[in-house]
């Protein structure tokens, strides 16, 4: 999702705490992290592994401690089997507890990878097309959309205006944050609109392609996109915490996200927003360990043949992710290459109120990295910055030797 300010948090169920009790729980979590040895996440998750790399547990803290910077942050590492996880902060202010392997949270726009990877199985299956147009599967969408292919969609070359950004929605989720939106209807908002561009012609990142997507899953299939994601992503990665809600609430346990306005104190914003309203383009409610599953198996091998894989990786120069990822970034269908001074992983990552999220695996999926922030990074450039350059420095450890 693009950065967007949280409308009318009064509605909902926010549970403010003081700065003071922030840096309490920050400063009683340092003295340990730094010593190797974190404290435990929520119950009935196990004690943290020690991390490996002391650089970058101390990148993470600082990350936490920076002004306006996140509540809590959770970094994992898969290399070959072998498992690091890195914390800093609470998952909650006011508690203890660091940010735990299976706490919820909410991954944004990492859910257009899994649209992707539906969309992509169906490919292999032979009941879509990367040719098929919004005109031969969606035809009750404007004539002037016709010509858009499932790959432009993928790609983000299709030229769809963004429904976020239109004025009646935007209207409707201020007024009431927990509006439960018609999740198949949300095109509606801008049937009015001409194409931004030439179909193919440009890149444009755009929350209405990934809805556009799995509305076509289900013209070729006959069956619900969240039911396409239990069959064809959940299960074969075996999945079981990862869901696509329509409501607000969040399973517990949660890692609560945070709007950051400094000086205000940090504010709950975990179930300020339900999730009706990005559906596909970033609705899927998943957990540290299951992202980390999904993005091997996506980026991966495992749930793709050859040549779809080859199609997935035809890359768009300069087509970047929202927010942007690290080092040069260019995108394939459902997928973003990720350019760092070390080498590429292929990935995606997402943002919404109290979260930002980054997750990428090799090629060969046999490694990943996720990063997991519980406050909307990049509404502040300079953190942003700093999130990025963090990122890039577990991409190195990722992709070092042992």
């Amino acid at each position: 999702m693009r950065p967007l300010h949280t409308p009318s948090r009064s509605a909902a169920r926010p549970r403010p705490r003081s700065r003071g009790l922030r840096r309490a729980a920050v400063a009683a979590l340092a003295a340990t992290a730094l010593a190797g040895s974190l404290t435990p996440a929520a119950a009935g998750t196990g004690p943290a592994e020690p991390p490996r790399d002391r650089s970058l547990q101390r990148q993470l803290l600082a990350l936490v401690e920076a002004p306006g910077g996140p509540p809590g942050a959770i970094a994992v590492l898969r290399r070959d089997g072998r498992q690091e996880v890195y914390r800093a902060g609470v998952a909650e202010i006011g508690r203890r507890e660091a940010p735990g392997l299976d706490d919820h949270m909410r991954i944004a726009s990492v859910a257009k990878a899994f649209s992707g990877a539906v969309a992509l199985s169906l490919v292999d299956d032979d009941r879509l097309g990367l040719d098929d147009t919004i005109g031969r599967r969606l035809p009750r969408l404007p004539r002037d959309w016709h010509a858009v292919t499932l790959r432009q969609l993928l790609n983000h070359t299709s030229g769809l205006p963004d429904y976020t950004e239109d004025p009646e929605f935007l209207e409707i989720l201020t007024a009431d944050p927990r509006h439960r939106f018609d999740s198949r209807r949300l095109l509606d908002y801008v049937a009015d609109e001409d194409l931004r561009f030439e179909p193919g012609s440009r890149y444009q990142y755009s929350n209405s392609d990934n809805i556009a997507v799995a509305l076509m899953a289900e013209q070729a299939t006959g069956r619900r996109y969240e039911e396409l994601l239990k069959e064809r992503v959940y299960r074969p990665l075996g999945l079981r915490a990862t869901s696509l809600p329509q409501g607000y609430r969040l399973p517990e346990p949660f890692m609560h996200g945070y709007a950051v306005e400094p000086p205000a104190p940090p504010e709950d914003v975990s179930e300020v927003l339900g999730a009706s309203g990005v559906w596909a383009s970033g609705g899927i409610v998943s957990t540290p360990r299951e992202l980390s599953a999904f993005i091997r198996g996506y980026a991966g091998p495992e749930l793709l043949s050859p040549p779809t894989r080859r199609q997935q990786q035809r890359f768009v120069r300069g087509g970047a992710s929202e927010p942007a990822g690290p080092g040069a970034n260019a995108a394939g269908l459902g997928i973003f290459r990720y350019t760092t001074r070390c080498g590429v992983v292929l990935g995606h990552t997402g943002n919404f109120p109290g979260y930002t999220q980054f997750a990428a695996a090799t090629p060969d999926g046999k490694r990943s990295v996720t990063v997991s922030v519980t406050s909307q990074v990049p509404l502040d450039p300079e953190l942003l910055d700093r999130l990025r350059a963090t990122e890039e420095n577990f991409v190195c450890r990722l992709l070092g030797d042992h």
